[in-house]
C-alpha cells in the first residue's frame, strides 16, 4: 500500500502525518478515512476547489488530471504546476508526500 506522508498544516494536521492506503483511492478519502478533515465542499464531485493540495512528491504515479479538473484548479487558492485536486487524483502503488495550502476559497466554511 503507498504512504501519504502529509506535510504539517495548522488547521488539518498540525504534526504532520503519514498514512497508507489502498491503490485506486483518491487523496481525499484517504485523507478523510484517517480523520484528517480536509475541505471538500462539493462533496468530491469535482465541482470545486477545496480539497487542492500540492502533490511535492510521487505526482507522476497518480491519474492523469482530466480537463475539468484543470480548469477548476485555475481558481485554486496557490496554484502551483505540482497541484491536484484531491478528489481527482487517485493513487497507484507509489508513495506521495502532499501539502494541504494554507487556504481554501471555500467562503461558506463552517465554524468561522
Amino acid at each position: 500500500m503507498p504512504i501519504i506522508k502529509i506535510l504539517p498544516h495548522a488547521e488539518y494536521c498540525p504534526n504532520g502525518a503519514e498514512i497508507s492506503a489502498p491503490a485506486g483511492t483518491s487523496i481525499c478519502e484517504a485523507l478523510l478515512d484517517e480523520h484528517i478533515n480536509i475541505e471538500h465542499a462539493c462533496d468530491m464531485s469535482c465541482a470545486c476547489t477545496t480539497c487542492h493540495v500540492i502533490v511535492r512528491e510521487g505526482l507522476a504515479s497518480l491519474n492523469p488530471s482530466e480537463e475539468e479538473e484543470d480548469d477548476l484548479l485555475d481558481r485554486a487558492w496557490g496554484l502551483q504546476p505540482n497541484s491536484r485536486l484531491s478528489c481527482q487524483a487517485i493513487l497507484a502503488q507509489t508513495s506521495l508526500v502532499i501539502e494541504i495550502p494554507k487556504y481554501s476559497i471555500n467562503h461558506a466554511k463552517e465554524n468561522h
